[in-house]
């Protein structure tokens, strides 16, 4: 068994300059722990795979889309690959997402959402 706390798990160098800790990976699956502070926002990106993220603490915003929707602690949100989305910290809290990959993209499709981010 292989227990983990995202306290322990090193923040991953990313484009939205957010803490973010990836606390899970395999070829299946891919979990990151995002930590956002009052006012901070992640870059609208797309991802070539599926992801979902389910809140853990706090209350942000998730635009998916052309859809945006406040989102609080324990809910689940589904956004399909290939469709731009991105996550806002617009309170006064911290709001902490895990954020849920599958597959676990390549490292080549990671560079091509980073790309994208920077047009």
């Amino acid at each position: 068994m292989k227990v983990i706390s995202y306290k322990d798990a090193l923040t991953t160098n990313n484009p939205h300059g957010v803490d973010a800790r990836k606390i899970h990976g395999n070829e299946h699956t891919q979990v990151v722990h995002m930590h956002l502070k009052p006012g901070e926002h992640l870059k609208k990106h797309t991802t070539a795979v599926d992801v979902f993220f389910y809140v853990l603490e706090g209350e942000g915003v998730v635009e998916i889309g052309d859809e945006k929707q406040t989102v609080t602690k324990d809910m689940l949100i589904d956004s399909p690959k290939n469709i731009a989305h991105c996550l806002y910290n617009e309170s006064n809290a911290d709001f902490r997402v895990l954020v849920v990959k599958t597959p676990t993209p390549s490292a080549d499709q990671n560079r091509q959402a980073v790309a994208g981010m920077l047009k």
